[in-house]
């Protein structure tokens, strides 16, 4: 009898450490497939004097580099403006001017006519002045040498031309907000 009941038990203890060596299977599966988190940032957008112009503008690191979602209201209708990083988070100043100058990490992109980090391209206003969308920006990220954390994102009257030379520039800012970690 007492050989039944040993057996009985380490059948049991056999499917319970079965049961246990699945479960982390399991477990370690989905954090596989689940993958790290993605880094992200978000700025809340307000007008500069004179402006209307307000929304959001996410930032996610990925593997092709940083989306940036942008939700604006407040741009005039059927207009095109720049988005730039620019190096300072500091949206103190009513015309956005404390945000200094567009960030450039790379010293051999300061070259006239060059691209430089913190332009992340242009945007477009429908008929009803609000701008749904996003860039992706493989110039940037949200750590080291290239990160736009604690910077300044703004909206420009203007659009970047890509083809001018030099490059003209994108006037005044409509809207800043500063990129903070979330």
């Amino acid at each position: 009898m007492g050989k039944g009941i040993d057996r009985g038990e380490n059948r049991r203890a056999g499917r319970a450490a079965a049961l246990a060596v699945a479960a982390c299977m399991l477990l370690a599966s989905c954090t596989s497939f689940m993958g790290q988190q993605d880094k992200r940032a978000l700025a809340q957008v307000l007008p500069t004097v004179g402006s209307q112009v307000r929304g959001t503008v996410s930032f996610v690191e990925r593997s092709d580099g940083v989306q940036v979602s942008y939700n604006l209201m407040g741009l005039p209708p059927d207009s095109d403006h720049a988005i730039q990083v620019h190096d300072r988070g500091d949206c103190n100043a009513a015309d956005a001017s404390s945000a200094g100058a567009v960030f450039a990490p790379a010293a051999d992109r300061l070259k006239p006519g060059a691209r430089v980090e913190g332009d992340l391209g242009n945007i477009h206003a429908d008929s009803n002045g609000v701008a749904i969308g996003f860039i992706v920006a493989p110039e940037v990220s949200l750590d080291g040498v290239r990160s736009v954390l604690q910077r300044a994102v703004l909206v420009h009257r203007d659009a970047i031309d890509p083809y001018a030379y030099p490059a003209r520039g994108t006037g005044p800012a409509l809207a800043c907000g500063v990129i903070k970690p979330q």
